[in-house]
């Protein structure tokens, strides 16, 4: 089943590493609303397939009010068949989960929270620049659970300088103790035009240390591999059958919708990309036209694509896959490629199927670019 993300472009405010698309400015929310169901009519033939899958990402998107979201709701409705188990996510960051924002989401077909906490130490998030502090980080998880949202997921970051080994040990074991099925883990990264990159820039920041990246990952995965936690994909753990299903399909290369700007969407061959400007994408749509650049994807981006998106997952990359939908000399050449990969312990092979070994994480995305196919 295919899927539709929706970016809902606003924050309360600029985390230091962000570089998103998003505005803190709400001028213009409710003309947002109406351009996205605008949009959502205007690419409605696109997607014949039953909606397996909805996602509301950002941004933050639990800044909108419920009746902007019943709005979207209301529109897709009209426009698809969504499956009745469909998983909707909502972002969510901690400080708009007060109990009247749970329950009025709670009355919406949402069924999945994905929380922003990042960290469980006060410090560290007025570092990140974040809009909540610790304690409505554990409360809004708690709150969330009693009114009934069991299917929550939480994002954590590593690799900052504030962060120690004993901290990081410290956040896993808050998560564990909150006993939610899903985690999403992110090396805090620089990103050109962020308030962090700035800052390093010019010295008034710690550079990021790569190495305490790498033992940082490490820990994480021990951990949460000791506690029942399936690493399913290289930022993402989850209990068992408790996977991201809106995620996994990117990953498998399933097509989706996306709405709003800045949005991305595929079809299994383009890829269509909305333009990352707010007032631009509400003029387009206000004259009901489609504000994005259509990608198209030749056979060997999207070989390359199978090969980044895959290796990172459980599931591998499948010989006899590249095989049936790319030709058997794509299948014979990343055969060859990844014999070096093998020997030093990166990769393993089991019934044609390439999976990345402990180690081999560490290093899944230059791995990857080794094995790409080229036009040479």
């Amino acid at each position: 089943m295919a899927g539709i993300y929706i970016h809902i472009p606003f924050c309360k405010k600029a985390c230091t590493y962000c570089d998103f698309h998003f505005s803190t400015s709400f001028k213009y929310v409710d003309e947002m609303t109406d351009a996205i169901c605008t949009e959502i009519r205007l690419k409605k033939d696109r997607i014949t397939e039953q909606i397996g899958s909805i996602y509301f990402g950002g941004g933050t998107p639990s800044v909108l009010s419920a009746a902007s979201l019943q709005q979207i709701f209301d529109t897709l409705t009209e426009c698809f068949s969504i499956s009745a188990n469909a998983e909707i996510t909502i972002e969510a960051n901690p400080d708009d989960l007060d109990a009247k924002k749970i329950n009025e989401l709670r009355q919406l077909p949402i069924n999945r929270f994905s929380i922003g906490i990042q960290s469980f130490f006060n410090e560290d998030l007025v570092w990140m620049n974040r809009a909540h502090n610790a304690d409505e980080a554990i409360n809004c998880i708690k709150r969330s659970q009693d009114a009934g949202f069991e299917n929550l997921s939480i994002d954590l970051i590593y690799g900052y300088p504030l962060l120690t080994d004993e901290k990081l040990l410290s956040n896993i074991q808050t998560i564990l103790s909150l006993q939610t099925p899903h985690i999403s883990a992110y090396s805090l990264t620089v990103e050109a035009r962020t308030a962090l990159a700035n800052a390093i820039q010019k010295g008034k920041q710690t550079p990021i240390n790569e190495e305490q990246s790498a033992s940082q990952f490490l820990i994480l995965t021990d951990q949460l591999t000791k506690n029942n936690f399936e690493h399913y994909e290289i930022s993402n753990y989850s209990l068992p059958s408790k996977y991201a299903v809106h995620n996994t399909n990117y990953w498998k290369g399933v097509p989706y919708l996306g709405i709003g700007p800045s949005a991305h969407g595929f079809d299994g061959f383009n890829r269509y990309i909305n333009i990352a400007n707010n007032a631009k994408y509400l003029s387009a749509l206000t004259s009901q036209k489609l504000a994005e650049d259509i990608e198209e994807l030749s056979e060997i981006d999207r070989f390359n694509e199978y090969i980044m998106t895959s290796l990172r997952t459980m599931w591998g990359t499948d010989l006899q896959k590249i095989t049936t939908d790319f030709g058997k000399n794509y299948a014979e050449q990343t055969f060859k490629q990844i014999k070096p990969f093998i020997d030093n312990g990166r990769l393993v092979l089991n019934n044609n199927i390439i999976h990345l070994t402990h180690e081999g994480k560490l290093f899944a995305d230059g791995i990857a670019s080794e094995l790409f196919a080229t036009d040479e």
